[in-house]
């Protein structure tokens, strides 16, 4: 079973969609006992990472994040990417969940925000280079800076964003798979056959 956190905010509905289509049980809850017992853990998202990260701290899920990711594979999508780095700094600084090294700060760029539409993935991993210049979906106006070793592809947007990043167990992908047609069905696939549960 795979678990979609829900923090009150965020495209559950179509995330859940998405994984569903490929053929798996989903459950959505901010329950722990249940984030335990599934295989993956998805952290979906859009809207502030200030008020994001407020509500994952009123419904006391911030430490349960961080203790089922030592062991669970986890993916953030778009606005749950974000949250899964130390720092972002939309409606002022504000912690986060502090997995991936690095903070998440305005895309300094001249081009209109959001970077709304479909957009590019230049792949620097050979697990993913089949989708090489493959096109996803983005909505976002924010953006995380961190070390070269976590970016698994990037996208341009006048200046190089990370779209894809990966530290341990924990994924990252700032574009929407769910949105992604089927490029984001084999992103989603991939992550779900590479990773699996650390046994403790």
């Amino acid at each position: 079973m795979i678990a979609i956190v829900d923090y009150g905010m965020g495209n559950i509905a179509s995330v859940s969609n998405a994984f569903k289509s490929l053929g798996y049980d989903v459950c959505i809850t901010d329950n722990y006992d249940e984030l335990a017992k599934a295989s993956h853990i998805i952290l979906p998202g859009v809207g502030s990472f200030r008020a994001a990260v407020t509500e994952i701290n009123r419904r006391d899920l911030k430490d349960s994040l961080r203790e089922l990711a030592k062991r669970k594979p986890v993916l953030g999508i778009c606005l749950g990417m974000q949250l899964l780095f130390s720092d972002g700094y939309e409606g002022g600084k504000s912690k986060g969940l502090n997995l991936i090294p690095g903070t998440v700060e305005k895309i300094q760029t001249n081009l209109i925000l959001p970077h709304i539409g479909w957009n590019t993935l230049n792949i620097q991993n050979s697990q993913f280079e089949n989708l090489q210049n493959k096109h996803v979906y983005f909505v976002h106006s924010y953006e995380v800076k961190t070390k070269n070793e976590y970016i698994i592809a990037t996208t341009n947007y006048e200046v190089k964003i990370p779209a894809i990043v990966r530290k341990d167990n924990v994924y990252g992908m700032q574009f929407h798979p769910e949105k992604s047609g089927a490029v984001g069905r084999q992103l989603l696939n991939i992550f779900l056959h590479s990773t699996q549960e650390v046994r403790m």
